[in-house]
């Protein structure tokens, strides 16, 4: 295990949300090796003292009283910090040449104008010398010919099984069991296809805004936001072939097979294939929020429903609504399996088009359910007939320890050299060559995009993007305070 973390962008968003906390939580459960010791990059001016004392103040807000605990003292103890500028790759060698006596892992997480420039200066610097890791935050790009620019750059800086490609959502233990649901229960594997699934819903609602992420909204909206990478792995979790074995090349090779397999979006479909929604004023929680104005010149949604086909033996003709938005009435991701209805109906109660078929339902968070629900009779001696209603049977393994934040997984990963949960360079492309065929036919189609208040589910034309189990209040959360967020 690599004992040097360089955190460039220390002084953003992430760094004080996810990775210092993260970082904290491995130290106090002595997950680190006894050298460890983090590097903090950023651009702003600091000296050690005012550089922990200004990072304090931004995470006391995100952990509160955990701030005085052992473990966050360690963690500063073992942070220094060096100003550079980021988007010089001189800049580089000169401040952090030194740290190259030993293997480390460089995290970007900077905006992506900055990896072309950060990764030319650790290469000039000896930083990306084998054994060291380079280890790169999404969005990678904004369409596919930035996402090749990039992938071009990186490549003649560092070897691939060198590069780490964070999508969180894969850090997260709910996803992960998307794989034992499937490939460890013959009950599933024999009727994960066509011939049994009518179609397959999965959506991430957000109760948050853009937040203080005007400008790069404005630039990205929520398909590039949202689904290029958390919704289309999820997809590729679902729909991928059985691999061969669960080493990282064995799983991201039956997932590439299933971005590739995406039906390219066509002008012709866009305006029914696809909703774009922007929310207004509302009511989110019982608070009064804003609607988002983006700037002048600028036209992004913060919700979108896209309808996708995958074109392969195992998924022809089955719809897979992609659905995304923020500023929706409760926050869940939802994985919702639609099974065909029985081909004969016996029953006289109720009719055969009033039945309810059979639906796999996995809530991935807040908090984890799986959920299948099956038709079950109401009959008894008196009766003339037997009714037949929705029965949910609860699979759900109540678990007492809270789950760790994701980041906590991939970090660890990353310094141990595990490249299982990140994404693969031809994944990251074949994801955007999909979503450019979307934003080039809603362009052709002139699709606008549809208002909604803020705590709704979405502009009214969406409504049949959203089956019912979707939009179902979740149960009450048990208390999770290290649940991956």
């Amino acid at each position: 295990m690599h004992d040097t973390l360089l955190l460039f962008g220390a002084t953003g968003d992430l760094a004080a949300r996810m990775l210092f906390p993260s970082l904290a939580h491995l130290l106090r459960d002595r997950l680190l090796p006894d050298g460890f010791r983090v590097v903090a990059v950023g651009r702003q001016e600091f000296d050690p003292d005012g550089f922990r004392e200004w990072l304090s103040e931004r995470i006391e807000g995100f952990v509160g009283d955990d701030m005085k605990a052992r473990e966050w003292v360690e963690l500063f103890e073992r942070t220094e910090y060096v100003t550079a500028d980021l988007a010089d790759p001189a800049s580089i060698p000169e401040v952090l040449g030194h740290y190259a006596e030993r293997p480390c892992v460089s995290y970007l997480a900077t905006p992506p104008a900055l990896f072309i420039p950060i990764t030319q200066g650790l290469k000039a610097a000896g930083l990306l010398d084998a054994p060291s890791r380079l280890v790169l935050e999404k969005p990678l790009g904004r369409d596919l010919a930035s996402a090749r620019e990039i992938n071009a750059a990186i490549r003649a800086c560092a070897a691939e099984e060198q590069v780490f490609r964070i999508d969180h959502y894969l850090g997260k233990a709910a996803v992960q069991n998307l794989a034992a649901l499937r490939f460890g229960n013959t009950l599933f594997e024999a009727v994960w296809s066509r011939r049994w699934i009518e179609s397959v819903d999965i959506m991430i609602a957000e109760t948050t805004g853009v937040d203080g992420r005007d400008g790069y909204y404005a630039k990205s909206g929520a398909l590039r936001d949202m689904v290029q990478n958390h919704i289309l792995q999820l997809l590729c979790l679902i729909a991928m072939e059985p691999p061969s074995a669960l080493d990282a090349d064995s799983v991201r090779d039956e997932k590439l097979k299933v971005l590739r397999a995406l039906r390219p979006m066509r002008p012709a479909d866009a305006c029914t294939d696809v909703v774009r929604g922007r929310y207004g004023d509302g009511v989110v929680g019982g608070r009064s929020v804003t609607g988002y104005a983006p700037p002048e010149g600028t036209d992004p949604e913060t919700f979108v429903a896209v309808r996708a086909y995958i074109d392969n033996w195992r998924w022809a003709g089955v719809p897979f609504r992609l659905v995304t938005g923020k500023r929706m009435p409760t926050r869940s991701t939802q994985v919702v399996v639609n099974f065909r209805p029985v081909s004969h109906w016996l029953f006289e109660h109720p009719r055969r088009e009033k039945a309810a078929p059979n639906r796999l339902v996995l809530k991935l968070q807040p908090e984890e359910a799986v959920e299948l629900g099956l038709m079950n009779s109401l009959a008894g001696p008196e009766w003339g007939a037997q009714e037949l209603k929705p029965l949910p049977l609860d699979l759900t393994v109540h678990r007492e320890t809270p789950r760790r934040i994701a980041y906590e997984r991939l970090l660890l990963d990353a310094l141990i050299g595990n490249p299982a949960l990140f994404v693969r360079s031809d994944e990251v492309e074949a994801a955007w060559a999909f979503i450019d065929s979307v934003i080039a036919a809603w362009t052709a189609g002139s699709c606008p995009v549809h208002p909604y208040p803020a705590g709704s589910w979405g502009p009214k034309e969406a409504e049949e993007f959203l089956p019912g189990a979707l939009t179902e209040p979740p149960r009450p959360e048990r208390p999770t305070p290290r649940s991956a967020l």
